[in-house]
């Protein structure tokens, strides 16, 4: 499966996509007319990552984006497309947010990558060091990314940050070393698509040892390691995991989970203090998704159990089961 829609929601707000085209040059007047206020909208900003000539590319219709709105009052962008994301890697949007840090003054959110299986595929987005973003924008409160080639995510300290999203179809291991061992003392939510080795998603249980400890994100309270061909290992070091005690919302979804990985969930440590535990996109049995909801459900928690999956069989012995989003 690839992703197949844009963001409707970001950051509390409804996406808006700033127009991107020239509505009559000849008037010098652009599409840009009967906006919504600055600050009521996440504003979307996209460029064709295909372009034909005379397209308007990414840069020129950020500078224009930051000329026609009150860029003081916008809260949350997200940042679509540009010109062969495939090839030219997100350094140079980083770059342009960065320099624009002393006009948006008031931004509170950025999501980089929000792009489609047609726009460019999720494994195939180039992205780059973006932790100077962070560090240029000391007042943000969410950051989420798309796309895990060439991504790099030093560690950090970061006082105001409180969500964090990692979307990739294989998250490279340093990747999520650099983030565990980041200083993110307000983070409450931290959601990690962890991918396939397939597509550079090489991370093991090892290397989220520090987050599952406990020791780091005092403030956290929904933990999402998602879309992983280690699922059932994540499941059974999440069993015995410390920070599990004080996370409120528990996301091990989109993965290749099976009976071995939910018996050890369940065999570990209580989950009944959750409220939400999400294990959509199984492999699980009949009988342990009744197991799963007889152990929880009577105290009060909702289990998602959705979209089972079958295991492929080649018919030589070998299975074959599949993360949600990989390509």
């Amino acid at each position: 499966m690839t992703i197949g829609k844009y963001q409707h929601e970001f950051h509390g707000l409804p996406v808006f996509d700033f127009p991107g085209v020239l509505a009559d040059p000849d008037e010098g007047t652009t599409a840009s007319t009967g906006l919504p206020d600055a600050e009521a909208v996440a504003w979307r900003i996209s460029a064709p990552t295909y372009s034909d000539p005379g397209d308007e590319h990414w840069e020129p219709l950020f500078e224009r984006f930051l000329k026609t709105v009150d860029a003081e009052r916008v809260r949350a962008l997200v940042v679509g497309g540009w010109d062969e994301p495939y090839e030219t890697s997100s350094a140079f949007v980083v770059a342009a947010l960065v320099a624009a840090r002393d006009r948006l003054t008031g931004l509170r959110a950025v999501f980089l990558g929000d792009m489609t299986g047609e726009d460019c595929e999720i494994s195939w987005i180039v992205q780059s060091d973006v932790t100077p973003l962070l560090a240029a924008y000391p007042a943000l409160r969410e950051f989420g990314v798309r796309g895990g080639t060439d991504l790099l995510f030093p560690p950090i300290r970061h006082e105001g940050l409180e969500t964090l999203a990692v979307e990739t179809g294989g998250l490279p291991a340093a990747v999520v070393r650099g983030i565990v061992g980041s200083e993110l003392p307000a983070l409450e939510n931290l959601e990690l698509w962890l991918g396939t080795d397939e597509y550079g998603g090489d991370a093991t249980t090892e290397d989220l040892a520090p987050l599952l400890a406990g020791t780091g994100f005092p403030a956290l309270r929904r933990l999402g390691l998602c879309n992983s061909v280690i699922q059932d290992a994540i499941a059974a070091a999440v069993a015995g995991a410390p920070v599990v005690a004080r996370i409120e919302r528990l996301d091990l979804s989109m993965g290749v989970l099976t009976d071995e990985g939910a018996a050890a969930l369940l065999d570990g440590q209580p989950l009944t203090h959750l409220t939400h535990l999400d294990l959509s996109h199984h492999y699980l049995s009949e009988a342990m998704s009744e197991r799963v909801r007889a152990a929880l459900v009577p105290h009060g928690v909702t289990v998602v159990l959705d979209d089972a999956q079958e295991p492929d069989d080649d018919g030589d012995g070998e299975v074959y089961r599949y993360v949600a989003v990989a390509e």
